[in-house]
């Protein structure tokens, strides 16, 4: 029977309702009715599923009132939603007190499990959310509210400490995501499969079915561990390589015609000089097959970006590396139709479209890896050591993501300015706190100061990670040697040497754009160059990966070249490489 409205108290009917509705809805009685909408039901819907659910609302209860049975068990369930999605929660809640959901059935049905589903949650009671949606179907509610389902369910499941289980949730709900929410339902898919541990991640994996929406999650997670997959990823849409040449034994297989858009001119200009100069030298390096290989100038503009790239595309490129600026980047994939795939030199401000990668140094990347590698050593208590430029300030903010999403914590973070004042008292306080190690986001010249007082409040002997900027405004051994044991990522080819590259003191005797700062630049110009032609098979393969300049190359499945970099600290005063 239904419950009138009137038999409890406001305080107590909420408990009521969605304890009476989980029941209701998870014995799933054989006999309801269906039901089929007259227009009118059929015009307010329409309404609601508009964004006018006020009115929806409105036209919804006087037909209720105005009907009987089956009909107007359903009208009342549509009604109480759309006064949910009015945002007059009380309304909602005193409707659903009146539906016998027995006799609602399709899409009603639906929408009256998400309504009570979503109210338990918000009540907090996650286990009747549950039971409210448990044996129900998404797929007769409309595609907009079938994500919404799916992420009641997760915030069930996960309350329930079934991590494993709402994490599948949010993976069915991502292909009905879009912008932020969806950016956000990822981050969190991202929290729940960092819960595993690594054995337990790759068994997860692997028991995944094929084309199940979580395995390129639980995929990403282990590229970005440097574990092999159980299995290939799907390439995804996009992603042709008929027209290239077939692929030599080692998985070689460049484009046809290879378009490089660079800032060849303006203010990125400096930088661009030794991006194109190491894609050259891994060009020329190339005795097989080679593509033609035109440069495109952006001049470090949006809309020059966006010209070049459709210029390419005009005449005849089959792939294209560039742009090289994250204005750029953001403005090619989001303002054109992106008929020929790309692998981007930047993070762009949302994830690659399919059939497009991304390649970075960005100081993102310096704060992920920081944080595996500590995370890897079982360091989950950090002092963090930031210094105020963006680049600092964005090395930290995806090494707190990247640790909170594997069960690490931030002990204390601590402002530097490029001159760094006394933190002794600060330093100290982390300390007793139990901080296992301290991340430091600063430049050399900052990290020389901070050392002695590190060592003072006795971090001398725990694990101490810097950014690769730690390596900026170093090189006088005497003053460096200060920060000896304190390590930081940097490229590979320093320090192992690369396949088709002289060594880095080698191509700094031959050429300036492979010297100082900028053979950071050369080496990440030559991996690109490789990335485009071995791209097929980092794309198929289970443990695809290049040996690249800048570190071990993969990509996990969003289009993302995941980079595990070298590393090296120093000793005496002078960086030396430091065995992974």
């Amino acid at each position: 029977m239904p419950i009138p409205a009137t038999s409890k108290s406001p305080s107590f009917r909420p408990r009521l309702l969605a304890t009476g509705l989980a029941a209701l809805l998870a014995a799933g009685c054989a006999s309801v009715p269906a039901t089929t909408s007259a227009p009118e039901h059929a015009a307010a819907l329409a309404l609601l599923e508009q964004g006018q659910a006020r009115e929806a609302a409105t036209r919804l209860e006087a037909q209720a009132q105005a009907a009987s049975g089956a009909r107007r068990e359903a009208l009342l369930a549509d009604a109480a939603f759309a006064w949910h999605e009015a945002g007059d929660a009380a309304r909602a809640r005193s409707l659903l007190a009146q539906v016998d959901a027995r006799r609602v059935a399709g899409a009603s049905r639906g929408r009256l499990a998400l309504l009570g589903a979503e109210l338990a949650i918000q009540d907090g009671r996650p286990a009747e959310a549950a039971a409210a949606l448990a044996g129900g179907d998404p797929a007769t509610l409309p595609a907009a509210l079938q994500p919404r389902w799916q992420l009641a369910r997760a915030a069930a499941l996960e309350a329930g400490n079934d991590a494993r289980g709402a994490a599948a949730a949010r993976a069915r709900a991502d292909a009905g995501l879009a912008g932020e929410a969806r950016l956000e339902n990822r981050r969190q898919i991202d929290r729940l499969l960092g819960t595993l541990d690594d054995a337990g991640l790759g068994a997860f994996a692997a028991a995944l079915p094929a084309g199940d929406p979580l395995y390129k999650f639980a995929a990403r997670a282990m590229v970005q561990r440097g574990l092999p997959l159980p299995r290939p990823l799907d390439p995804g849409e996009g992603w042709n390589f008929d027209s290239r040449p077939p692929a030599a034994a080692d998985g070689y297989r460049p484009p046809r015609r290879l378009a490089v858009l660079l800032p060849l001119s303006g203010p990125l200009a400096t930088a661009a000089a030794p991006v194109r100069d190491g894609l050259l030298a891994g060009y020329y390096g190339e005795t097989r097959q080679r593509p033609e290989v035109v440069f495109y100038d952006t001049a470090g503009t949006p809309a020059g970006a966006q010209a070049a790239y459709a210029r390419a595309v005009a005449e005849g490129s089959d792939f294209v590396v560039g742009p090289l600026g994250r204005d750029e980047v953001g403005a090619v994939f989001r303002g054109q139709a992106l008929e020929v795939p790309s692998l981007a030199l930047n993070r762009g401000d949302a994830p690659p479209p399919p059939g497009h990668a991304m390649f970075s140094l960005a100081p993102e990347d310096d704060g992920l890896a920081a944080a595996d590698y500590l995370l890897a050593r079982e360091r989950r208590n950090v002092l963090v050591l930031a210094g105020t430029d963006e680049n600092a300030l964005r090395a930290v903010e995806a090494f707190r993501s990247r640790l909170a999403d594997r069960g690490g914590h931030i002990a204390a973070t601590l402002s530097v300015g490029e001159q760094p004042g006394d933190l002794g008292a600060a330093l100290v306080e982390a300390a007793a706190a139990g901080a296992d190690s301290v991340f430091l986001a600063v430049r050399g010249p900052q990290a020389r100061a901070l050392a002695p007082q590190l060592a003072l409040a006795g971090f001398a002997a725990r694990t101490r990670v810097g950014t690769s900027q730690l390596a900026s405004g170093t090189g006088r051994a005497e003053e460096d040697a200060v920060l000896d044991g304190i390590v930081y990522p940097t490229e590979a080819w320093a320090t192992r040497g690369t396949t088709g590259l002289p060594g880095a003191s080698r191509a700094a005797e031959m050429l300036p754009t492979a010297r100082g700062p900028a053979a950071r630049l050369f080496a990440f110009g030559y991996d690109a160059w490789r990335i485009s032609a071995y791209l097929e098979s980092l794309l198929s393969g289970t443990n695809g990966q290049l040996r690249g300049a800048t570190g071990d190359l993969r990509l996990d499945g969003f289009g993302n070249v995941v980079r595990q970099p070298a590393w090296a600290t120093f000793s005496g005063g002078q960086p030396v490489p430091l065995g992974n």
